[in-house]
């Protein structure tokens, strides 16, 4: 461990480099090749799969595992939280979960149906590192950076972890189209499982070597620190009666974000079961080069929202994306071919960087300019992730006894809620 200064370039880097690392995660896993390899365990795609005592489809067991797991990071964050805020050694619970979803992302190499159960705890570790590591590596924001440093750096660390997350899921890609056989396709995606793990572990010991171990002063973790957060989210539920504004934002964002992060969770599983693919190479590069089409127009799309929002206000401009959202599950529906399904990729892009950017910083321009902002996003994060448990199981009790297509179509739904509410919500605080 290196002692920099608060604010120290080498320290900023070193904390934004974390990006790099663990992103890798969210890109090949979680969004492009796992989706692919899974569906490959099955001779046809109508076929069930039996976990838990049920016989279910496919899709709709990856999607209750991971509406599970994101109901423990919803309950674990103000835990989390609430030992990053007075414990003295905070770094080694962001190893601990690094770890934890390095292990679990190798682990998949060994994901196998006949052995359902241990499968699913490396998906579940995987997902539960990822998000567990987050919530240190955030906290360390305030302690590495100034207030007039922390957007810059947080704006770095993204564009970092864009470029390392492309950069490996390209070379996924070339390790699966240089095979002639989808036997060896296969075998390329196993490999991919561990090129993501040893990436995620190998370069956060740097992050790791250069970050201080925290700047709290040594407390031992007590009962009323674990529930430390709970009670400053109890306290954000009860201030929110006197901030109108914010309080009906926050109702528009919980309903539309629960529609976007679940779209964006399955939007590989649908392409890879809805769409009529000529062949399985055909499948397998076009889902890929979709998912890189939206990583690329999302950039493009937040920086038009920005715009937009500086000149029509952030309200209006949500409402449009909305509505926007609203017509794309309309056109999913629908969707059949491999170009309109490039279509909507570019177009789910083009909207997803531009309610993501624009979601969390109304919320930031909302807050109370007199209180610790904190707790506040704390509030905000288990709302994201409560929100998507809800999506997610909606989702999957719509697809189980329906199909994905009505799955999207209903999400339509929500969206036309969230521009309601939108609309409700006042131009100035009341």
């Amino acid at each position: 461990m290196v002692n920099l200064e608060k604010g120290s370039k080498k320290l900023l880097n070193a904390w934004a480099f974390y990006d790099w690392a663990n992103s890798v995660y969210t890109l090949t896993i979680a969004s492009s090749i796992f989706p692919l390899f899974y569906a490959s365990l099955f001779e046809d795609k109508n076929d069930l799969v039996a976990a838990f005592g049920f016989q279910m489809k496919q899709e709709t067991l990856i999607t209750i595992v991971t509406a599970f797991t994101f109901l423990v990071v919803a309950v674990l964050s103000p835990i989390l939280s609430g030992i990053a805020d007075y414990v003295g050694n905070k770094k080694n619970f962001m190893k601990f979960f690094c770890y934890v979803g390095a292990a679990g992302s190798i682990g998949l190499f060994w994901f196998d149906l006949d052995f359902i159960y241990l499968s699913l705890l490396y998906y579940f570790m995987g997902l539960i590192g990822y998000w567990g590591s987050l919530v240190f590596y955030n906290s360390y924001l305030p302690d590495i950076a100034h207030p007039e440093q922390q957007d810059s750096i947080s704006a770095k660390g993204f564009s970092m972890g864009y470029i390392g997350s492309v950069l490996l899921l390209v070379t996924n890609l070339a390790m699966v189209m240089s095979q002639d056989t989808e036997e060896g396709a296969i075998k390329m995606m196993k490999y991919s499982f561990i090129t993501v793990g040893v990436w995620w572990a190998l370069f956060s010991q740097y992050t790791f070597y250069i970050l201080p171990k925290g700047t709290s002063s040594g407390h031992k973790v007590t009962k009323a620190i674990l529930f430390n957060g709970f009670k400053e989210l109890k306290l954000v539920w009860i201030e929110l009666k006197n901030n109108l504004r914010l309080k009906r934002y926050l109702n528009a964002f919980f309903v539309f974000s629960m529609a976007v992060q679940t779209i964006m969770l399955i939007a590989t599983y649908f392409g890879e079961k809805e769409i009529a693919w000529t062949s399985s190479s055909q499948k397998t590069s076009g889902l890929i080069i979709s998912i890189l089409v939206i990583q690329l127009v999302a950039i493009l799309g937040a920086l038009l929202t920005s715009k937009a929002s500086a000149k029509f206000g952030n309200i209006n401009t949500l409402i449009v994306i909305n509505f926007i959202w609203m017509c794309l599950c309309v056109y999913a529906f629908f969707m059949i071919e491999p170009v309109q399904f490039y279509i909507a990729a570019g177009l789910v892009g083009l909207v997803m960087g531009g309610v993501q950017s624009l979601g969390r910083s109304t919320y930031s321009k909302f807050l109370p300019k007199t209180e610790d902002t904190t707790s506040y996003f704390s509030f905000y994060d288990v709302a994201e992730k409560i929100g998507i448990v809800i999506g997610m199981l909606i989702f999957a009790i719509v697809s189980e006894y329906y199909s994905m297509r009505y799955g999207i179509l209903f999400l339509f739904v929500f969206f036309l809620i969230g521009i309601i509410l939108l609309f409700r919500v006042p131009k100035e605080n009341k």
